[in-house]
């Protein structure tokens, strides 16, 4: 339910808080490779990427950056909508400036916008969780209200099953062992990992060891280890879920736009599945190896660019992992 609707220039706290919500959104490592510019004049947002951020190994083509700020322009849409304003949005409105994402400007009330304001309670409940999950098959109302959360921005959500679940796992298996002894996966790793960062208030980006999760002991999860080689103190093993449920998203075309697209619908995804009562976290290993993202497609299809990959299940909720203030992130122009 949208709040009163605000037909005035919003003050630069109502602007903050928009911002907060925006950059609660997941990113490749935390990285949170965004920056956010307020122009009071015309009530327009500017997303920009923080290329500073990018990896250069892990990402070369910042595939993975637009994601996530993908993710943190839906947020930014939800929590417009949410206070009651309409979310006009472009993405790439100047093909002259590669750093400019989209804009948003508040145009008025929002209109028949209930289902995307109603997401704005998991904006801040969703957490990535490393955790083992349940057994517990999603059911099949979820999973198709999860792939029309996906197509209602410009997506398409499956679930591989059978044979293609299982290449999808060999794959994510062969670019979890090729990670393990590359030097450039290991410097990304290290650059964005924290193993002395026991509470939530040492860093403000990247995975501190209390999100890690245990380390995988058994079963077929396709879970990152961010801690690589490093020893982690105190740390537990567990035995992860042997059938894991994973949801791939793809894009018709495979453009820095569709980045975008897909990582809108990505976060709309997680947040209906977070207010269904499903945890998430990602599995982005094949996408960091240029021959093995390909292959992940369904070859009965055979269509579209596999841009991420997902597990779902119900099992613990993550840990709130580190945000920026939002002093670093936001800029407010006249």
């Amino acid at each position: 339910m949208s709040r009163q609707v605000r037909q005035h220039t919003p003050s630069d706290e109502q602007v903050a808080a928009l911002v907060h919500d925006a950059a609660a959104a997941p990113s490749m490592h935390n990285a949170q490779p965004w920056r956010f510019r307020y122009f009071r004049g015309t009530r327009t947002f500017e997303l920009r990427a923080d290329f500073e951020r990018a990896m250069p190994h892990s990402d070369p083509e910042t595939r993975g950056l637009h994601l996530g700020c993908g993710a943190a322009l839906l947020n930014l849409r939800i929590a417009v909508v949410h206070e009651g304003w309409h979310p006009e949005t472009r993405l790439l409105p100047d093909p002259t400036d590669r750093a400019l994402l989209a804009s948003v400007q508040l145009t008025g009330s929002a209109g028949d916008e209930g289902d995307l304001g109603a997401l704005y309670p998991a904006i801040h409940q969703r957490h990535s969780s490393r955790y083992p999950f349940e057994e517990t098959e999603i059911p099949e109302t979820v999973r198709e209200a999860l792939g029309t959360a996906a197509q209602d921005e410009g997506a398409d959500l499956s679930f591989p099953s059978s044979w293609h679940l299982q290449d999808v796992l060999e794959l994510v298996q062969e670019a979890e062992a090729r990670n393990i002894t590359d030097p450039g996966s290991d410097q990304d790793l290290a650059q964005w990992t924290q193993t002395d960062a026991p509470s939530v208030n040492t860093a403000d980006d990247g995975v501190p060891q209390y999100a890690f999760g245990p380390r995988k002991r058994g079963g077929r999860a396709p879970m990152r280890d961010f801690a690589g080689a490093r020893q982690v103190a105190g740390r537990d093993a567990a035995d992860f879920e042997r059938n894991p449920q994973l949801a791939l998203v793809s894009t018709v075309h495979d453009r820095p736009e569709d980045w975008l697209r897909a990582g809108q619908a990505m976060e709309r995804v997680l947040l209906l599945a977070t207010l269904r009562g499903l945890s998430s976290s990602f599995a982005t290993q094949p996408f960091e190896w240029t021959d093995l993202r390909w292959p992940l497609r369904d070859p009965a299809s055979g269509t579209g660019y596999q841009q991420l990959l997902l597990r779902l299940g119900y099992g613990p909720k993550g840990p709130r992992t580190p945000r920026r203030p939002v002093t670093e992130v936001l800029d407010i122009q006249p």
